[in-house]
């Protein structure tokens, strides 16, 4: 059955998650270093995973499976959960794939060497409503293209 994993900490579209997860009754789990609120339904739980920068990763790696969805921003952590064949998607809407995962990786490391020089600083600039607009689409057609190519899913 179809579900959604969350790279929690971070991320800041969980309650996008919620609303789209509740209309089609999906399983959600909210991967994180430490406890925090969720919603109050059967289909939504957390993982608290111990300290670590990569042990929400790896979690989530050992539990996803074929066909199921990560939100995350971490492209290394889509990188791993493409190979499993999940299917993942950006906080901002923009979805990982087979196509753009290798160009993705390749600019994070050259960013990332930018900042070890001191060329660059700060992150990812904050979320915008059409940010938050093209996450809620690009998730729902998501789990519509899942569900065309595997019937057997419920609902």
């Amino acid at each position: 059955m179809l579900h959604i994993f969350v790279d929690a900490d971070a991320c800041p579209v969980k309650q996008e998650v919620y609303r789209v997860a509740n209309r089609y009754q999906l399983k959600v789990t909210l991967v994180a270093n430490s406890w925090m609120r969720v919603p109050n339904d059967g289909n939504v739980a957390i993982e608290v995973v111990g300290k670590g920068s990569d042990v929400a990763d790896d979690w989530i790696v050992d539990h996803v499976q074929s066909h199921d969805i990560v939100v995350t921003a971490d492209i290394l952590l889509a990188n791993r959960c493409l190979k499993e064949g999940a299917r993942v998607i950006g906080s901002s809407g923009k979805p990982f794939t087979e196509n753009n995962i290798g160009q993705a990786v390749a600019i994070r490391g050259l960013l990332s060497e930018l900042r070890e020089m001191g060329e660059m600083a700060g992150g990812p600039p904050p979320l915008k409503k059409q940010d938050r607009s093209r996450f809620l689409h690009q998730l729902d057609e998501i789990i519509q293209s899942i569900r065309r190519q595997h019937p057997s899913n419920p609902k």
